[in-house]
């Protein structure tokens, strides 16, 4: 049974804790990844945790998670959010379910970051929580399992 979860980061996130720190906060990308194995371990899950500035690789990484039957994805695709066609494709093509996270509320900031081609696929969003929405993710992710063992 799979046990691993994947938490992919896309562009620009790999500047968390100097970037805008005002919008985003002054924890960086290594202290995400330690939120993130430390709410996964108590689910008993492994973590992926990777980040790319580039578009075609965040693709590759949805459908290697889809094609080793992740217990899920924890998507945070920055600016490519609001473009990324690709990635809400890749997306629809697997199974695994993915939750969606911003660091920011994208729906208290410009008007182009209130569109979402990721949240018509996504099995929840999360925005507005800091780097806590990585843990809340998680939290679903876990409940979903456990929701699913039971049916």
């Amino acid at each position: 049974m799979a046990t691993k979860v994947y938490v992919l980061n896309g562009p620009n996130l790999n500047l968390l804790g100097s970037r805008e720190p005002q919008t985003y906060g002054r924890s960086t990308l290594n202290d995400v990844e330690a939120l993130c194995r430390e709410t996964a371990k108590r689910h008993g899950f492994d973590v992926e945790f990777r980040q790319s500035n580039h578009e075609g690789v965040l693709v590759d990484w949805i459908q290697e998670a889809g094609a080793a039957k992740a217990k899920g994805v924890v998507l945070n695709a920055g600016g490519l959010t609001h473009t990324s066609v690709a990635i809400r494709d890749a997306i629809s093509a697997i199974a695994t379910p993915t939750i969606e996270v911003h660091i920011s509320n994208i729906y208290s900031r410009e008007e182009f970051r209130h569109f979402s081609y990721i949240s018509s696929v996504a099995k929840g969003t999360l925005c507005g929580f800091g780097v806590l929405g990585y843990a809340l993710a998680i939290e679903g992710l876990a409940a979903m399992a456990k929701q699913e063992s039971k049916s």
